[in-house]
Protein backbone atom coordinates (compact mmCIF):
# COMPACT_ATOMS: atom_id res chain seq x y z
CA UNK A 1 0.00 0.00 0.00
CA UNK A 2 1.59 2.99 -1.48
CA UNK A 3 1.27 6.04 1.26
CA UNK A 4 0.25 9.37 -0.97
CA UNK A 5 2.72 12.54 -1.19
CA UNK A 6 -0.05 14.44 0.53
CA UNK A 7 -0.13 12.05 3.34
CA UNK A 8 3.67 11.93 3.97
CA UNK A 9 3.42 15.93 3.75
CA UNK A 10 1.22 16.21 6.38
CA UNK A 11 3.17 13.43 8.61
CA UNK A 12 6.27 15.75 8.09
CA UNK A 13 4.68 18.75 8.98
CA UNK A 14 3.04 17.65 11.73
CA UNK A 15 6.42 15.71 13.10
CA UNK A 16 8.07 19.38 12.48
CA UNK A 17 5.41 21.34 14.77
CA UNK A 18 6.05 18.41 17.81
CA UNK A 19 9.73 18.66 17.14
CA UNK A 20 9.56 22.76 17.57
CA UNK A 21 7.01 22.51 20.40
CA UNK A 22 9.33 19.69 22.41
CA UNK A 23 12.42 22.05 21.50
CA UNK A 24 11.14 25.92 21.93
CA UNK A 25 9.70 24.35 25.78
CA UNK A 26 13.33 22.41 26.04
CA UNK A 27 15.05 25.93 25.59
CA UNK A 28 12.59 27.06 28.20
CA UNK A 29 13.39 24.58 30.92
CA UNK A 30 9.45 23.26 30.29
CA UNK A 31 10.18 19.51 29.92
CA UNK A 32 6.73 18.45 28.28
CA UNK A 33 7.63 15.11 28.94
CA UNK A 34 7.69 15.27 33.16
CA UNK A 35 4.70 16.33 35.05
CA UNK A 36 6.16 18.80 37.07
CA UNK A 37 4.50 21.02 40.29
CA UNK A 38 3.05 24.74 39.30
CA UNK A 39 3.99 27.13 42.15
CA UNK A 40 3.09 30.77 42.50
CA UNK A 41 4.71 34.00 44.03
CA UNK A 42 3.91 37.98 44.29
CA UNK A 43 6.34 40.79 43.85
CA UNK A 44 5.95 44.06 43.46
CA UNK A 45 9.28 44.13 41.66
CA UNK A 46 10.45 41.12 40.09
CA UNK A 47 14.19 43.10 39.85
CA UNK A 48 14.85 41.83 36.28
CA UNK A 49 13.75 37.90 36.54
CA UNK A 50 13.11 36.64 32.93
CA UNK A 51 11.32 33.48 32.23
CA UNK A 52 13.23 30.66 32.04
CA UNK A 53 15.06 31.68 34.98
CA UNK A 54 16.54 28.52 37.23
CA UNK A 55 14.52 27.40 40.33
CA UNK A 56 16.99 26.58 43.18
CA UNK A 57 16.66 24.33 46.20
CA UNK A 58 19.78 24.91 48.08
CA UNK A 59 21.75 25.89 44.82
CA UNK A 60 20.83 23.00 43.14
CA UNK A 61 18.46 23.35 40.08
CA UNK A 62 14.71 21.74 40.57
CA UNK A 63 12.72 24.00 38.34
CA UNK A 64 12.49 27.12 36.42
CA UNK A 65 10.13 29.91 35.59
CA UNK A 66 7.49 29.53 33.38
CA UNK A 67 5.54 33.04 33.10
CA UNK A 68 5.60 36.52 34.63
CA UNK A 69 2.39 38.48 34.38
CA UNK A 70 0.95 41.69 35.98
CA UNK A 71 -1.94 41.34 38.28
CA UNK A 72 -5.30 42.97 36.84
CA UNK A 73 -4.80 45.70 39.98
CA UNK A 74 -1.77 46.59 38.41
CA UNK A 75 -0.96 45.94 41.89
CA UNK A 76 2.00 43.44 41.79
CA UNK A 77 4.05 40.96 39.47
CA UNK A 78 2.40 36.92 39.45
CA UNK A 79 5.31 34.69 38.77
CA UNK A 80 4.53 31.27 37.88
CA UNK A 81 7.36 28.58 38.04
CA UNK A 82 7.43 24.89 38.41
CA UNK A 83 9.70 22.53 40.21
CA UNK A 84 9.43 18.28 40.19
CA UNK A 85 7.68 16.39 41.97
CA UNK A 86 10.09 14.67 43.75
CA UNK A 87 11.43 17.95 45.49
CA UNK A 88 9.19 18.13 48.74
CA UNK A 89 9.10 20.98 50.98
CA UNK A 90 6.95 23.10 52.97
CA UNK A 91 3.83 25.08 52.16
CA UNK A 92 5.41 27.66 54.66
CA UNK A 93 8.50 27.98 52.36
CA UNK A 94 9.86 31.50 50.71
CA UNK A 95 10.07 32.04 46.48
CA UNK A 96 13.18 34.73 47.12
CA UNK A 97 14.68 36.62 44.23
CA UNK A 98 18.13 37.25 44.40
CA UNK A 99 21.13 38.47 42.68
CA UNK A 100 23.15 35.27 41.26
CA UNK A 101 26.09 36.97 39.86
CA UNK A 102 27.58 40.43 39.44
CA UNK A 103 26.65 40.07 35.29
CA UNK A 104 24.25 37.03 35.88
CA UNK A 105 21.13 38.82 36.59
CA UNK A 106 18.32 37.24 38.81
CA UNK A 107 17.05 34.08 39.90
CA UNK A 108 14.87 32.34 41.89
CA UNK A 109 15.67 30.34 44.77
CA UNK A 110 12.97 28.64 47.51
CA UNK A 111 13.99 28.76 50.69
CA UNK A 112 12.42 25.64 52.54
CA UNK A 113 10.88 26.46 55.56
CA UNK A 114 11.93 23.22 58.19
CA UNK A 115 8.68 23.98 60.84
CA UNK A 116 7.19 20.09 59.77
CA UNK A 117 3.92 21.66 58.21
CA UNK A 118 2.50 20.02 54.94
CA UNK A 119 4.11 19.59 52.13
CA UNK A 120 3.18 22.98 49.40
CA UNK A 121 1.08 21.03 46.56
CA UNK A 122 0.87 22.13 42.60
CA UNK A 123 -0.86 25.38 42.80
CA UNK A 124 0.04 26.97 45.89
CA UNK A 125 1.40 30.47 46.48
CA UNK A 126 4.64 30.87 48.21
CA UNK A 127 5.77 33.63 50.03
CA UNK A 128 7.91 36.30 48.06
CA UNK A 129 10.86 37.95 49.25
CA UNK A 130 14.01 39.87 47.25
CA UNK A 131 17.53 39.66 48.62
CA UNK A 132 19.29 42.59 48.55
CA UNK A 133 21.50 42.85 45.43
CA UNK A 134 25.21 43.89 45.06
CA UNK A 135 24.41 47.55 44.01
CA UNK A 136 21.91 48.23 46.72
CA UNK A 137 24.22 46.89 49.30
CA UNK A 138 26.93 49.18 48.07
CA UNK A 139 24.36 52.00 48.06
CA UNK A 140 23.14 51.37 51.61
CA UNK A 141 26.89 51.59 52.46
CA UNK A 142 27.44 54.31 50.40
CA UNK A 143 24.93 56.95 51.20
CA UNK A 144 26.00 57.31 54.79
CA UNK A 145 29.69 58.00 53.58
CA UNK A 146 28.14 60.31 50.63
CA UNK A 147 26.08 62.82 53.17
CA UNK A 148 29.22 62.24 55.91
CA UNK A 149 31.75 63.54 53.31
CA UNK A 150 29.52 66.31 51.89
CA UNK A 151 28.79 67.56 55.82
CA UNK A 152 32.91 67.53 55.69
CA UNK A 153 33.13 69.68 52.51
CA UNK A 154 30.43 71.87 53.75
CA UNK A 155 32.15 72.53 57.28
CA UNK A 156 35.55 72.31 55.85
CA UNK A 157 34.12 75.51 53.29
CA UNK A 158 32.59 77.18 55.88
CA UNK A 159 36.37 77.06 58.20
CA UNK A 160 37.49 78.40 54.90
CA UNK A 161 35.85 81.31 54.05
CA UNK A 162 35.71 82.17 58.16
CA UNK A 163 39.64 81.89 57.80
CA UNK A 164 39.63 83.95 54.93
CA UNK A 165 37.62 86.55 56.34
CA UNK A 166 39.89 87.22 59.72
CA UNK A 167 42.82 86.79 57.96
CA UNK A 168 43.18 89.92 55.83
CA UNK A 169 45.64 91.57 53.73
CA UNK A 170 47.20 93.44 56.98
CA UNK A 171 46.49 90.06 59.64
CA UNK A 172 48.55 87.88 56.51
CA UNK A 173 51.43 90.71 56.66
CA UNK A 174 51.51 90.49 60.52
CA UNK A 175 51.70 86.57 60.51
CA UNK A 176 54.24 86.25 57.84
CA UNK A 177 56.02 88.95 60.23
CA UNK A 178 55.71 86.64 62.91
CA UNK A 179 56.80 83.64 61.06
CA UNK A 180 59.81 85.89 60.12
CA UNK A 181 60.76 86.52 63.88
CA UNK A 182 59.88 82.89 64.93
CA UNK A 183 63.10 81.77 62.24
CA UNK A 184 64.98 84.18 63.70
CA UNK A 185 64.54 83.04 67.27
CA UNK A 186 65.09 79.70 66.17
CA UNK A 187 68.18 80.40 64.04
CA UNK A 188 69.44 82.04 67.87
CA UNK A 189 68.73 79.21 69.45
CA UNK A 190 69.89 77.07 67.31
CA UNK A 191 73.43 78.93 67.21
CA UNK A 192 72.99 78.93 71.46
CA UNK A 193 72.91 75.22 71.30
CA UNK A 194 76.36 75.43 69.06
CA UNK A 195 78.09 77.43 71.55
CA UNK A 196 76.89 75.40 74.43
CA UNK A 197 78.28 72.23 72.82
CA UNK A 198 81.63 73.97 72.15
CA UNK A 199 81.47 74.96 75.31
CA UNK A 200 81.11 71.08 76.60
CA UNK A 201 83.68 70.38 74.43
CA UNK A 202 86.26 72.82 75.28
CA UNK A 203 87.69 71.52 78.51
CA UNK A 204 88.99 75.43 79.22
CA UNK A 205 85.51 77.05 78.23
CA UNK A 206 83.48 78.51 81.40
CA UNK A 207 80.84 75.93 81.24
CA UNK A 208 83.67 73.12 81.23
CA UNK A 209 85.24 75.12 83.63
CA UNK A 210 82.08 75.16 86.28
CA UNK A 211 81.52 71.61 85.35
CA UNK A 212 84.77 70.78 86.63
CA UNK A 213 84.47 72.85 89.89
CA UNK A 214 81.17 71.01 90.21
CA UNK A 215 83.06 67.60 90.24
CA UNK A 216 85.19 69.09 92.45
CA UNK A 217 82.64 70.04 95.34
CA UNK A 218 81.02 66.45 94.52
CA UNK A 219 83.99 65.03 95.28
CA UNK A 220 84.70 66.82 98.31
CA UNK A 221 80.98 66.50 99.65
CA UNK A 222 81.46 62.43 99.32
CA UNK A 223 84.47 62.79 101.59
CA UNK A 224 83.21 65.21 103.79
CA UNK A 225 80.25 62.96 103.97
CA UNK A 226 82.41 59.72 104.64
CA UNK A 227 84.21 61.42 107.69
CA UNK A 228 80.80 62.30 109.42
CA UNK A 229 80.27 58.57 108.65
CA UNK A 230 82.91 57.05 110.44
CA UNK A 231 82.44 60.20 113.27
CA UNK A 232 81.04 58.62 116.43
CA UNK A 233 77.46 60.57 115.79
CA UNK A 234 75.91 58.49 117.99
CA UNK A 235 78.73 59.21 121.07
CA UNK A 236 78.62 63.05 119.84
CA UNK A 237 74.53 62.65 120.23
CA UNK A 238 74.90 61.27 123.65
CA UNK A 239 76.97 63.63 125.07
CA UNK A 240 74.76 66.27 123.95
CA UNK A 241 71.87 64.73 125.58
CA UNK A 242 73.11 64.55 128.53
CA UNK A 243 74.21 67.42 128.72
CA UNK A 244 70.92 69.06 128.13
CA UNK A 245 69.60 66.87 130.66
CA UNK A 246 72.42 68.24 133.10
CA UNK A 247 71.60 72.07 131.87
CA UNK A 248 67.61 71.32 132.52
CA UNK A 249 68.45 70.10 135.82
CA UNK A 250 70.18 73.28 136.46
CA UNK A 251 67.11 75.49 135.20
CA UNK A 252 64.98 73.14 137.43
CA UNK A 253 67.45 74.20 140.78
CA UNK A 254 67.32 77.32 140.15
CA UNK A 255 63.92 77.95 139.82
CA UNK A 256 62.87 76.29 142.93
CA UNK A 257 65.88 78.17 145.11
CA UNK A 258 68.48 76.04 145.27
CA UNK A 259 72.26 76.97 145.79
CA UNK A 260 74.09 80.43 145.92
CA UNK A 261 72.29 81.50 141.79
CA UNK A 262 69.27 80.03 143.00
CA UNK A 263 69.04 82.04 146.36
CA UNK A 264 70.07 85.24 143.75
CA UNK A 265 67.28 84.52 141.65
CA UNK A 266 64.90 83.63 143.84
CA UNK A 267 65.39 85.64 147.15
CA UNK A 268 65.65 89.38 146.72
CA UNK A 269 67.91 90.32 150.47
CA UNK A 270 70.68 91.10 148.33
CA UNK A 271 68.85 93.38 146.04
CA UNK A 272 67.50 94.96 149.25
CA UNK A 273 71.21 95.04 150.72
CA UNK A 274 72.41 95.96 147.55
CA UNK A 275 69.95 98.93 147.15
CA UNK A 276 70.41 100.22 150.66
CA UNK A 277 74.11 100.10 150.40
CA UNK A 278 73.74 102.40 146.75
CA UNK A 279 71.38 104.98 148.89
CA UNK A 280 73.99 105.05 151.83
CA UNK A 281 77.15 105.83 149.78
CA UNK A 282 74.84 108.50 147.26
CA UNK A 283 74.23 110.24 151.22
CA UNK A 284 77.91 110.03 152.41
CA UNK A 285 78.95 111.40 148.47
CA UNK A 286 76.30 114.14 148.68
CA UNK A 287 77.65 115.21 152.18
CA UNK A 288 81.83 115.10 151.52
CA UNK A 289 80.29 117.50 148.72
CA UNK A 290 78.59 119.37 150.70
CA UNK A 291 81.16 119.65 153.91
CA UNK A 292 84.15 118.65 152.50
CA UNK A 293 85.87 119.96 156.04
CA UNK A 294 84.19 117.17 157.80
CA UNK A 295 86.16 114.86 155.93
CA UNK A 296 89.10 116.24 155.08
CA UNK A 297 91.50 118.87 157.00
CA UNK A 298 94.79 120.39 156.75
CA UNK A 299 96.42 122.36 159.41
CA UNK A 300 100.32 122.63 159.91
CA UNK A 301 100.21 123.28 163.34
CA UNK A 302 96.96 120.40 164.44
CA UNK A 303 93.64 121.03 164.51
CA UNK A 304 90.77 119.61 166.97
CA UNK A 305 88.67 117.20 165.54
CA UNK A 306 85.28 118.59 164.64
CA UNK A 307 82.73 116.24 165.64
CA UNK A 308 80.67 114.55 162.74
CA UNK A 309 76.92 116.66 162.74
CA UNK A 310 74.29 114.94 160.66
CA UNK A 311 72.55 117.32 158.28
CA UNK A 312 69.58 114.78 157.69
CA UNK A 313 66.44 116.25 159.27
CA UNK A 314 65.33 112.59 160.01
CA UNK A 315 67.78 111.81 162.29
Amino acid sequence: MKISLEIRTAILVLTGIVLFVFGFNYLKSNDLLVRDGIYYANYDNTEGLVVGTPVTINGFQVGSVENISLSPSNTHLLVRFRIDRQYNFSKNSTAKIYESGLIGGKSLAVVPALDGAAFAQSGDTLQSSIAPGLTQLVNDKLSPLQEKIESMVNHADSVLIAFKNVFDTSAQAQLNQSITHLASALSAIDNISQQIDQSLQSESGGLGQTINNLNDITNDLKQTTATLSEADISGLIDNLHQSTSNLSLITTQIQSGEGTLGQLVANDSLYNALHQTNTSLQLLLDDLRLNPKRYVQFSLFGKKQVPYESTDEGE
